[in-house]
């Protein structure tokens, strides 16, 4: 099972990743919108923003979020650390429950080309 840190460090590699990118996802990374990761194995939260295509994780919580996220996503540890070093297909794990992915249409749609 991933660790606090673990998931941290994904996070936080998930947004080197998204601003080094170009192009669609590049244009898909660069909302400005309330995020939260909920790691449900671990029973933490972290809640941020994804702005400027890049993640910044604010505040790390115990339990779900308090507040809700514009985009809010659900998975286990170990499968935010798979899907960041490229052993999980986001869409197949996205597609299977196994992630889960919140957000308005609009941003929904832009954040497909992530996939």
């Amino acid at each position: 099972m991933a660790t606090i840190e673990e998931c941290r460090a994904a996070l936080d590699k998930l947004s080197d990743n998204l601003a080094g990118a170009a192009g669609d996802v590049r244009s898909a990374a660069s909302l400005d919108r309330s995020l939260s990761c909920r790691i449900t194995d671990l029973d933490t939260t972290f809640v941020g923003r994804l702005r400027d295509g890049r993640i910044e994780v604010l505040d790390t919580l115990a339990g779900p979020p308090r507040e809700k996220a514009q985009i809010r996503l659900v998975m286990k540890g170990d499968d935010l650390v798979s899907m960041v070093n490229g052993e999980l297909n986001f869409a197949k794990a996205w597609g299977s429950g196994r992630v889960k992915l919140e957000a308005g249409l609009r941003d929904l749609l832009r954040l497909r080309t992530l996939l």
